[in-house]
């Protein structure tokens, strides 16, 4: 299928993962981190939502008070209740000022908040996978890591935004009604809570099965994506292969899936609200009913303060309690419907943090690559300023001293085993040496190790035994982004950036000037078609290079390369999507590329390699013949097989 396309040399293949259900402790390491940098603000928002939720409840009360003082109107005069009517209007005004007043605060607060705190988790995560090993990207999709910084990113918007404060402000409103509840009536506060319990096994039954798929919707969504990213990557492959319908079949599995999930997810979420809803109706009717009955059996009101009223006040009680009831109902059906998105919300946070809990790349390296002087008599001597030459400085922690070696490109491998995966080795007893200047060739089919053995001289992965030394130093002591700034990498897969030609050329060394970028560009023989863009080499590049074609493309891999000026140059096929002529054009400029410096070169092209120190043929990880192209040839190995084609590279 045309998802292998996207598969790794050499790996396993790709898996986004089962990431998704909310792990133990999610909800408290999200506020933690929540808090964190916004004590203050929060503390505002809480505050101001704790305000708003006893003022929002305060009509109830006003409504048993102005019905009082209606009855003393009715009683003694209205003149009586006059002043009692006007005091109360205006509390009940200065209540709900306040209450605008602080919703207004609490609204733009939190979202200053929640602005703040998703960009602090966009950059967390971020800042993290720039950290990662590449084994990590190997294995999982592209399309679900980025799902990370934007549905799940998304969930915790709502989370964080909605959910929290509707769930705090409802449990401030329940607890408050509650209280003034008990102070009304004992007698229908009892027919109160059963009506709640009713309604909490409701929201359990419905509420758990609605955030089970929610979970599932997040998983589906992410795998969707995974596959559309995975898609749009390779569609000219898909359509060269013609794997069209059979990719639409593909992606209505997923899509089916998503949608099932989905369809799950909504249908239990939008009944919810309706049960409750209902649920609350009928406990209100059920009040006024019971409420009706004790007034007309004379049955005297009781309140948990013990304080008893007379039919005629029991019956306002009745008529204040009934909205107290709607008010209690719709916020425990308001913090029912927060289930799905705290449930979505802390899936998506769990997601986050798994990615951010992944082992970093590990670097015990302590040997760093500084700048030199070199006298006559061939001391190395630190430096700032440019010199042209570069040493590795070797602190010694048994006595202290720090010793330099000059760099130089001497790179040694003793019988190195290395398998991406521990039960599978992919390299067995490799032993190889390359002196500065020397240009060593790697030739097989593929699969049989080739680019392991560079992913390893960068570290982008750690052998399993064995020892590698760069200039005498085993390069587990060097610091990874010191040995990698000594590598220069050709990579068959170009990739370049969005930005224009002269800053992807100056990404192979950022202090680089326009006219070094212009003279490596030259170099790799790329001056010629730059100058021919529409704005020189301030054309825009976007989509990894759409608009050039995939020759020029490896042309700028290369010239970023020689920008960099390493001592070590890696070239993994760099000519594998060049045309011949201008292979010879390029391989002048290589030639010269690699003059005083050591050359890895990866081809299938025996041409491109002929001129080569020491040719080493690989297969299945083994290096079975090493020499020059004339003794490989007079050896009439694998090698003259190749070469003559007696025998397919591939």
């Amino acid at each position: 299928m045309a998802r292998v396309m996207a598969m790794p040399r050499g790996r396993g293949a790709m898996h986004g993962g089962k990431r998704g259900k909310a792990k133990k402790g999610t909800l408290k390491r999200l506020l933690s981190l929540l808090f964190s940098n916004n004590k203050g603000n929060m503390s505002v928002v809480f505050i101001c939502i704790t305000i708003s939720a006893i003022t929002g409840v305060a009509s109830s009360l006003f409504l048993k008070q102005l019905l009082m003082h209606i009855k003393i109107g009715l009683e003694s005069g209205f003149a009586a209740a006059a002043a009692g009517l006007t005091t109360l209007f205006i509390t009940m005004g200065a209540v709900y000022l306040t209450s605008i007043l602080c919703n207004l605060i609490q609204t733009r607060t939190m979202a200053k908040v929640t602005q703040g705190f998703l960009h602090q988790v966009r950059t967390g995560v971020f800042n993290k996978m720039q950290t990662l090993p590449i084994r990590y990207f190997d294995t999982h999709l592209t399309g679900d890591i980025m799902s990370s910084y934007t549905n799940d990113t998304d969930a915790i918007r709502q989370l964080v935004s909605q959910s929290i404060p509707n769930l705090y402000s409802s449990l401030i409103s329940i607890t408050t009604l509650l209280v003034i509840m008990l102070t009304s009536s004992i007698w229908l506060s009892l027919v109160m809570f059963v009506g709640v319990i009713v309604m909490f096994i409701v929201t359990k039954t419905v509420g758990g099965n609605s955030a089970k798929f929610f979970v599932k919707q997040q998983i589906s969504l992410g795998a969707e994506e995974g596959f559309i990213q995975e898609m749009i990557q390779g569609q000219k492959v898909v359509k060269v292969f013609c794997h069209e319908s059979e990719s639409k079949s593909d992606f209505d599995v997923k899509n089916d899936q998503l949608c099932s999930d989905a369809t799950s997810a909504h249908t239990f979420a939008n009944i919810l609200m309706p049960i409750m809803g209902n649920l609350g109706n009928i406990l209100y009717v059920l009040l006024a009913f019971i409420g009706g009955l004790l007034v007309a059996l004379n049955v005297g009101n009781v309140t948990i303060l013990g304080k008893v009223e007379d039919p005629t006040t029991f019956l306002i009680t009745i008529i204040a309690f009934l909205p107290i009831s709607k008010q209690f109902t719709g916020n425990i059906s308001q913090s029912s419907q927060q289930i799905n998105s705290v449930v979505m919300g802390l899936a998506g946070a769990s997601r986050i943090f798994e990615l951010m809990d992944q082992a970093p790349e590990t670097d015990e390296g302590y040997v760093t690559l500084v700048r030199c002087k070199i006298s006559e008599d061939g001391t190395i001597t630190e430096c700032e300023e440019r010199t042209g030459h570069w040493a590795w400085k070797h602190p010694h922690k048994a006595d202290g001293t720090v010793t330099y070696t000059e760099l130089k490109g001497d790179i040694q491998m003793f019988d190195v085993d290395f398998g991406y995966v521990p039960e599978k080795i992919v390299l067995h007893d490799v032993s190889l040496y390359a002196h500065p200047g020397q240009k060593i060739a790697f030739v097989g089919a593929t699969g049989a190790g080739k680019t392991t053995i560079t992913n390893l001289i960068n570290r982008f992965y750690d052998i399993a035994d064995g020892k590698i030394r760069y200039d005498g130093i085993n390069i587990n002591k060097i610091k990874k982004a010191d040995l990698r700034r000594s590598l220069g990498i050709v990579l068959q897969d170009t990739n370049l950036f969005t930005g224009t030609v002269m800053e992807n050329i100056r990404y192979g060394r950022l202090s680089a000037t326009d006219e070094e970028c212009i003279e490596a560009a030259k170099l790799a023989y790329a001056h010629d078609f730059i100058t021919r863009l529409p704005d020189g080499y301030n054309t825009m590049l976007t989509a990894d290079g759409a608009n050039l074609s995939q020759g020029q493309r490896q042309l700028l891999s290369i010239a970023r390369a020689a920008v960099k000026d390493a001592p070590v140059m890696i070239l993994d096929e760099a000519t594998s999507s060049i045309d011949t002529r201008t292979e010879a054009l390029v391989q002048k400029g290589t030639d010269r590329l690699m003059q005083g410096r050591t050359v890895f070169v990866i081809a299938h092209r025996l041409s491109t390699v002929q001129n080569s120190d020491v040719i080493m043929v690989l297969d299945k990880g083994k290096i079975i013949e090493r020499g020059s192209h004339d003794e490989l040839i007079a050896k009439k190995g694998k090698y003259y097989q190749l070469y003559t084609g007696a025998f397919e590279l591939e």
